[in-house]
């Protein structure tokens, strides 16, 4: 059984894995820190198609939080200056704009910083990847 949280990321999109760097780096959440692609995400109780949509944050009991939530989960994790960031976007009205601007930044990442043209393909269109069942 898991004790720690597991923060789930598109290892193949260079803005996701350049953002894990800086959260590693800079905010240093207590958990474990991994690409989908390399992930068992039937035990974590995912679905590839959901990892692929949004970072993940999979508590160790199996609650599963996505996107801008899952980013509020990992900050509270953080503690310091950086959980009280995570309990103000888990508050409406913040949750609600955090929400937008996630899937805003999720949708266009091949477009962000660090981003390239294969991010916006899907997983399995990426260059080097099987097509999935």
């Amino acid at each position: 059984m898991r004790t720690v949280p597991v923060l789930v990321y598109d290892g193949d999109c260079a803005f996701c894995t350049s953002s894990v760097a800086f959260i590693e780096r800079r905010v240093r959440p207590r958990c474990t820190i991994t690409p989908w692609q390399f992930a068992d995400l039937r035990s974590l109780g995912t679905t590839q198609r959901r990892a692929e949509h949004e970072l993940l944050w999979i508590t160790p009991t199996g609650a599963a939080y996505g996107g801008s939530q899952a980013v509020a989960k990992l900050l509270l994790r953080a503690g310091k200056g950086w959980a009280v960031l995570g309990a103000l976007l888990t508050l409406p009205p913040l949750r609600w704009i955090a929400r937008g601007v996630y899937r805003a930044v999720a949708d266009n990442r091949d477009r962000m910083p660090g981003g390239t043209p294969a991010c916006a393909l899907p997983a399995n269109r990426r260059p080097g990847q099987q097509p999935s069942d």
